[in-house]
């Protein structure tokens, strides 16, 4: 038997010892395990079944507990850990060659003078440009462990292929991607998820800002999945005065665990805005809770996801990873934000539901019982659990703009590979052109040519992308606005993507107007 096996035989062992009086069903578990092994007319392969049996106990549970493998251990816990160990690149795969979009920076390959634009053909001497790479491959090339070296040799212009040698060294994942002042008074901060470095990123980018003039803050949550719950206290931490209860947590085998402000925060006094959508998770919603019960900031947008569920991550003998529901956490008011799952079908397709039912467009349509409502903690407003966090401004979806040909441009991925294509072919004519971002931004314009060039390399790459004016003109000015956040990303990375883009971002644009009006400052006549 192998060891895999053997661990867990010895694991069932165990169990069985102490619990074959009290749980025939663990006995029985074990019992199927030996039977297998012995009588099974081919060679078992054991770690599959295993792993397919830990798997199986999981989703009996809940939807969040989950079982990683050793494999895949340290690539699940990069966005968790705010690093992973690599060359330093932000790349993509374009025309099956790898392209280096952005050296991270302060990274090994910055640090060479590997450059935006570089094709990297060749690793440790093997050929990978025009071989079918993939993005996993890729992982596999550049990762490693800390100090070790990797040879590269890149294309650059029309030069003879250059040879480096790259120390792979620690690179830091950032949360926070977009930090800018929309104007002279309200700042922006884009957080992505939340890591072991979200405290110190979030510090940093509230000063920043505050130096800069920030008297108002817009904080977007829009998309983030969530992460660490400690993280998510520290970052309510910044916004909450000493000793407000941030959030509680209790479950079966778990004593009720309480988290509160105990420091001071760098921005307890501006307004505060807080922007979630249907993908804001865990973590989102805790710091979007807090803020809504304290009645410390407005939240706006569309309901967030509902997980209101705690995992612990525990690891197994061969380097495995369990990530086990262990605790439920309430909201400061007393909410408890997990939607229903023991549907696990209706719980996975939650988004299409709720589309179809009309929550999108209408709040009228999301069905709020009075058994769920709960009073905030300073105003006494209506606030409600069960199934996310309800937004004190509900901002529909806006489809206005989105047209068939858009949707179906924004899918092939024809908007993105095309800004990629054409950031690297004019990188040194528009850095010439444009000597900042600020200057690209107030001056680079998606003209006819530029458009004329894009539909053709639309149809190129997908035939069934052909040009329909009716359509064109619907999403006309959505499309030139992402093209050129596009074109912005790829030249100065995420930050500049979001300071063009949000312009279309309805829920952007409803939590800045909420700020210039009476919205923020009569949060308390909100209807909920």
């Amino acid at each position: 038997m192998n060891r895999i096996f053997l661990t867990l035989l010895t694991f069932l062992l165990t169990i069985s010892v102490w619990s074959q009086d009290d749980d025939p069903n663990m006995m029985r578990l074990y019992e199927v395990y030996t039977y297998i092994d012995r009588m099974y007319v081919d060679d078992v392969p054991n770690k599959k079944i295993s792993e397919a049996a830990i798997v199986s106990m999981l989703e009996e549970l809940d939807p969040h507990s989950t079982y990683i493998p050793a494999s895949d251990v340290e690539q699940a816990n990069e966005r968790l850990n705010g690093s992973f160990v690599g060359v330093g690149i932000r790349f993509n795969i374009l025309k099956d060659t790898l392209l280096v979009v952005n050296p991270i920076p302060g990274g090994p390959s910055e640090k060479l003078g590997i450059r935006s634009g570089d094709q990297i053909i060749k690793v440790n001497g093997e050929l990978i440009a025009g071989t079918g790479l993939k993005n996993s491959e890729v992982r596999e090339l550049l990762l490693g462990e800390k100090g070790s070296v990797v040879k590269v040799e890149i294309k650059r212009g029309n030069k003879d292929l250059i040879e480096y040698s790259i120390t792979r060294d620690k690179i830091p994942v950032n949360s926070v991607v977009s930090a800018y002042m929309v104007d002279e008074e309200v700042g922006y901060i884009k957080l992505t998820n939340f890591s072991r470095t979200t405290e110190e990123e979030v510090d940093i980018a509230i000063k920043t800002l505050k130096k800069e003039g920030m008297k108002d803050l817009i904080f977007d949550l829009q998309g983030n999945g969530g992460g660490l719950l400690y993280a998510a206290k520290y970052v309510a931490d910044e916004f909450l005065s000493d000793d407000k209860l941030i959030v509680y947590s209790e479950g079966r085998k778990q004593p009720r665990s309480v988290l509160k402000a105990d420091k001071k925060g760098d921005f307890e006094k501006g307004r505060l805005v807080v922007l979630i959508d249907e993908s804001s998770a865990s973590a989102s919603e805790i710091l979007s809770g807090a803020i809504q019960d304290w009645d410390r900031g407005l939240v706006v947008g569309r309901r967030s996801f509902g997980k209101g569920l705690v995992q612990r991550p525990i690891e197994l003998s061969d380097g495995s990873q369990l990530r086990l529901t262990i605790a439920r956490y309430y909201t400061p008011s007393g909410r408890f934000i997990q939607k229903p799952y023991e549907d696990i079908a209706a719980y996975r397709n939650d988004y299409m539901e709720r589309y179809l039912h009309g929550e999108m467009m209408h709040r009228d349509s999301i069905d709020l019982p009075d058994s769920l409502v709960h009073k905030t903690l300073i105003k006494e407003r209506n606030v409600y659990g069960g199934g996310g966090i309800m937004p004190d401004v509900f901002v529909p979806l806006d489809t206005l703009e989105y047209s068939d040909y858009y949707k179906d441009l924004s899918r092939s991925g024809v908007i993105n590979t095309f800004a990629l294509e054409y950031a690297n072919a004019n990188r040194s004519s528009i850095k010439s052109k444009y000597e900042s971002f600020e200057a690209f931004k107030a001056g680079f314009d998606i003209d006819q040519t530029f458009l004329d060039e894009f539909f053709e390399y639309a149809v190129a790459e997908d035939t069934s992308l052909t040009f329909v004016e009716e359509d064109f003109k619907t999403s006309e000015d959505l499309l030139k606005t992402r093209l050129k956040a596009m074109v912005a990303q790829n030249l100065w990375d995420y930050e500049a993507f979001y300071q063009i883009i949000n312009v279309k971002n309805e829920i952007f644009m409803e939590g800045l107007k909420a700020l210039k009006n009476d919205t923020y400052d009569n949060l308390e006549l909100i209807e909920k």
